[in-house]
């Protein structure tokens, strides 16, 4: 998965990540690689208030989605280094979640999903428009058990509690 999971206030700043990313991976090879200069490399290790001037390439892009609004970026991003980007469910969707049918959904989408492959599958050949109809039901699917999941994390599931469900 591409990205961090979970509530931003602990979520690492991106002038953290980067410092400890160059435990481990040489800035001058990164300056090298990227025709940068090991300083300017060096000062995305910074925090902001320090006063570098230099904003790093993770706060730009962050800085670039917000401007935009656009996740395909975000996508993009993930997709090149083989991987893939699912956006968090909104919170105030989860405050209504009780178990069982938040259960049931997750395993109403997964049945989906294996109704698809199914169907795409089941001339021996899978074409180009069943492999993009596949993926869709997967990011479905992904989405909602990422909901559920964070669901069983807070332990938000107050409608139970409150004897709604």
């Amino acid at each position: 998965m591409c990205g961090v999971i979970g509530n931003d206030a602990f979520v690492m700043k991106s002038h953290e990540l980067l410092r400890e990313v160059f435990q481990t991976h040489n800035p001058k090879q990164i300056a090298e690689g990227m025709g940068l200069s090991v300083s300017m490399v060096y000062k995305w290790a910074e925090a902001p208030e320090q006063g570098s001037g230099a904003a790093n390439p993770l706060d730009r892009m962050a800085g670039l989605v917000e401007a935009t609004g656009d996740v395909r970026i975000v996508e993009w991003l993930c997709t090149r280094v083989d991987g893939f980007f699912i956006k968090n469910p909104k919170v105030g969707r989860m405050k209504s979640y009780a178990v069982v049918p938040a259960t049931n959904r997750v395993v109403q989408e997964f049945a989906e999903m294996l109704s698809v492959i199914a169907n795409a599958a089941v001339d021996n050949d899978i074409s180009r428009a069943e492999a993009e109809g596949i993926r869709l039901r997967w990011e479905d699917l992904k989405s909602v058990t990422e909901g559920f999941v964070r669901a069983c994390e807070e332990g938000n599931f107050q409608t139970i509690h409150e004897g709604k469900a």
